[in-house]
């Protein structure tokens, strides 16, 4: 429907164009213009042999057309007339065109109206479209009024002003360009190039335009709006700006009255407060709750701590807790990446109020080049950075040392903490297990450490074993390396993902069969041997 009110339009535009310049054509039928009545009537052949003078209640009628002024000059064989004083124009019960002086051409039905013209058009429905200006021409045969001084039409939900606009009593179409405004009770459109269906009350934009109303700005350029239903459908990467909450899209749907925008193709929904960011192939925006949805290539962007967080998922989520707070839940084939940590899991969850994380469902967490998953992971800010982590249950944590080589540590509750961007201390509470490599000066391995106990500390500096502490009571082994079994070198829990791990911004999109934590190899500690 929109593609054939648009066609209309401009097939409009170029009729009215020919007639604009005086270009008669074959297919218009040439009829006497007669003079039905005047008060008085006089001639001068010695001033203008063709000129006729009428005064007083003048009427003239062309065909169905009546037209009526308080004196005219009367061009009877050119078929034209100059009209003055109270002029007004009559096409059957639906069309009247009022001003203070009008020349007629009735070899193209041509009506030039001018100085405080009024056109008032009868829709089926009884209500009035109203086109006021200074400057009106009028061509009969296509029903078409158009201004270029500047005007404005006026029905009765909107008004709207323009240096030039035209309306088609026959298609109910008006067009309008230059210096646009659409008046509507619940917001005011600009633009340069507008379309308006005085039926269904639709504006098709055709140019850079701005809707503004109390709930917020539309920026387009192309695409309809509805102004009583309040929905649009918007093109060309628009913009809908609520609150501190940006919407864009290659196209975008929206519903005023509901307070529903939906976007289609490269959206992203920006929350410039919580300097959060949404981007995907679909996205869904709530005004009123505030809640935000993202699908289709979804990638969160989570900036408030000073250093990007870089998050794909499935579906994507952001919910109003209130003024200050938001959550971030991400679903199904979670990916993230940030210059100190990154990770993998199935579900997540991020708060801005406490600015904690937490990873559901087989996660992963990788800092430098330690290796830390567990049943749940719970990541805890502070300021632009890491301030420490916790896994509760079936924590365990690898660093690789060489080749086939790691370091492990395994325990019931896992804590560890940073220190800038590295970990400085972990703690294990509860069946607190471990192997390391000792090294020589030379970096050459020792032999392998094991230990077992309750608790356990463990201090680094620079991602390397600086002290540890084990208690209450512990036992252990080092094994020298040439002495080693295989199934010696790991713990029961022991796994090693780095092929799966984010590298950049960019492979948090890769696609990977995440692993489950739990089903890995069961290899016995190398004190049960």
């Amino acid at each position: 429907m929109k593609h054939i009110v648009v066609a209309t339009a401009f097939l409009t535009f170029f009729t009215v164009a020919a007639v604009a310049q005086d270009v008669p054509t074959d297919t218009v039928k040439k009829t006497k213009v007669y003079m039905e009545h005047a008060d008085v009537q006089s001639f001068n052949k010695n001033i203008d042999d063709q000129r006729q003078v009428m005064r007083g209640n003048v009427v003239f009628r062309h065909d169905s057309s009546f037209m009526y002024c308080d004196s005219a000059y009367f061009y009877e064989q050119n078929r034209s007339l100059e009209a003055f004083g109270n002029v007004r124009m009559e096409q059957g019960d639906t069309l009247f065109v009022y001003g203070d002086y009008l020349i007629y051409d009735g070899n193209i039905e041509l009506a030039k109206m001018r100085y405080n013209v009024r056109m008032v058009s009868i829709q089926q429905d009884s209500s009035v479209v109203t086109l006021y200006t200074d400057s009106l021409n009028y061509d009969r045969p296509t029903d078409i009024g158009y201004y270029f001084e500047g005007g404005r039409i006026v029905d009765a939900d909107n008004e709207l002003i323009s240096v030039y606009g035209q309306y088609s009593t026959a298609t109910k179409l008006a067009i309008f360009n230059d210096s646009v405004r659409l008046n509507n009770p619940n917001f005011v459109l600009f633009s340069d190039t507008l379309h308006y269906n005085t039926d269904s009350k639709i504006a098709t934009i055709l140019g850079p335009s701005v809707i503004e109303s109390d709930s917020g700005i539309i920026h387009t350029s192309r695409g309809w709006y509805d102004t009583q239903a309040n929905t649009s459908l918007l093109l060309d990467r628009s913009e809908v700006l609520s609150g501190n909450r940006f919407l864009v899209g290659d196209s975008l749907e929206y519903d005023r009255e509901a307070g529903i925008g939906k976007a289609y193709g490269n959206m992203s929904i920006r929350d410039t407060t919580q300097k959060t960011t949404l981007t995907g192939n679909y996205g869904y925006y709530e005004e009123k709750t505030e809640f935000a949805f993202a699908t289709d290539s979804a990638l969160a962007l989570e900036y408030s701590q000073g250093d990007t967080l870089f998050l794909h998922a499935d579906t994507l989520e952001l919910i109003t807790v209130d003024s200050t707070a938001r959550i971030l839940r991400a679903y199904t084939g979670v990916r993230f990446y940030r210059s100190d940590i990154q990770g993998v899991c199935d579900s997540m969850r991020f708060s801005t109020k406490d600015s904690v994380l937490h990873m559901y469902g087989n996660p992963i967490l990788w800092n430098e080049d330690q290796q830390l998953f567990g049943d749940t992971i719970i990541i805890y800010m502070s300021d632009s950075t890491v301030d420490h982590v916790h896994v509760p249950t079936s924590a365990f944590v690898v660093q690789q040392v060489d080749t086939g080589y790691y370091n492990q540590l395994g325990g019931n509750d896992l804590k560890a903490f940073f220190n800038g961007k590295q970990i400085e201390l972990i703690e294990i509470d509860g069946n607190a297990e471990s192997i390391f490599y000792p090294l020589e000066q030379d970096s050459a391995m020792i032999g392998l450490n094991y230990t077992q106990s309750s608790y356990l500390s463990m201090w680094l500096k620079n991602n390397k074993l600086e002290r540890l502490k084990i208690w209450p009571s512990a036992i252990g082994d080092l094994i020298p390396i040439p002495d080693l079994a295989p199934e010696q070198k790991t713990l029961k829990r022991f796994a090693w993902h780095a092929d799966i791990r984010p590298v950049d911004r960019h492979d948090v999109f890769r696609f990977y069969h995440q692993p489950s934590v739990k089903a890995v190899k069961q290899n016995n500690s190398p004190l049960q041997e």
